[in-house]
């Protein structure tokens, strides 16, 4: 049994049959589930647009992510605002899945990598919206202040505490 996603905009092959645009933002509750779901402090705006079209073998969907995200930070948990546009390109194919045997090695070119599962003869933009925006995210979010915020607590910074600053300090000192 799936789950209901936080942010659901269902497009048939009869909706993209003569091409659609699509403009939706989420409203504040979808916004808290995603945030909640992403591990955001806060998701201010969410805003999907796309053109929407049959392709063969399924739908294609062009269009962007816009948000206004609040990530905490990695090293000190404070907010780091970022507003971001992301772009996407994707394909929903039937037969994108097909079964690969475990040590069958596969290749995949670029053009494979937006390619996503038809779902009878519908998609959820909303879900592929949200995913797109994941990707987005930045992995390990920085404060501004986060380096003299750990340095006032004592930690030292990586160049401080690696293997190669050990080394600079037996190198002034003298045989014993």
């Amino acid at each position: 049994m799936t789950e209901t996603p936080e942010f659901s905009l269902v497009v048939t092959l009869a909706d993209a049959a003569h091409g659609r645009a699509i403009a939706v933002e989420a409203d504040p509750d979808a916004r808290a589930q995603i945030a909640r779901r992403l591990g955001l402090a806060a998701l201010d705006r969410f805003v999907v647009t796309a053109e929407i079209r049959t392709i063969a073998g399924g739908i294609g969907a062009k269009g962007e992510v816009q948000a206004d995200v609040v990530q905490p930070c990695a090293a000190t948990d404070l907010p780091v605002p970022a507003t971001l546009a992301e772009s996407f390109d994707l394909r929903f194919l039937r037969d994108v899945d097909a079964p690969v045997s475990e040590d069958e090695e596969i290749e995949i070119s670029s053009d494979d990598l937006d390619l996503l599962p038809l779902e009878g003869d519908r998609i959820d933009l909303g879900e592929a919206a949200v995913q797109t925006l994941s990707l987005a995210l930045a992995p390990f979010p920085r404060h501004p202040d986060a380096a003299r915020i750990l340095t006032e607590k004592g930690v030292l910074s990586e160049e401080a505490a690696g293997p190669f600053a050990a080394l600079a300090k037996l190198r002034g000192k003298p045989d014993a």
